[in-house]
């Protein structure tokens, strides 16, 4: 399913992720915690680590806001 992008880059940690399920959070500048699933991380890796830092930005994917388009830095 694609995602509507709405925002700028946003820049932000992941704090958890669970490789068996494929879903995370990332924590932005703000402390805002952003949810998202593998098929978001850019470079097609399916897996990040927790502390891994990022920039992203915000979309709907299932009906909800989440991260989309991470990259790590």
């Amino acid at each position: 399913m694609q995602s509507e992008e709405l925002s700028e880059e946003l820049t932000g940690t992941v704090t958890s992720f669970n490789d068996a399920h494929g879903l995370g959070e990332i924590t932005d500048s703000a402390s805002v915690v952003w949810p998202f699933h593998c098929v978001s991380i850019s470079d097609g890796s399916r897996t990040i680590e927790v502390g891994r830092k990022v920039v992203f930005r915000t979309g709907f994917r299932v009906a909800r806001p989440e991260a989309v388009s991470i990259r790590s830095v």
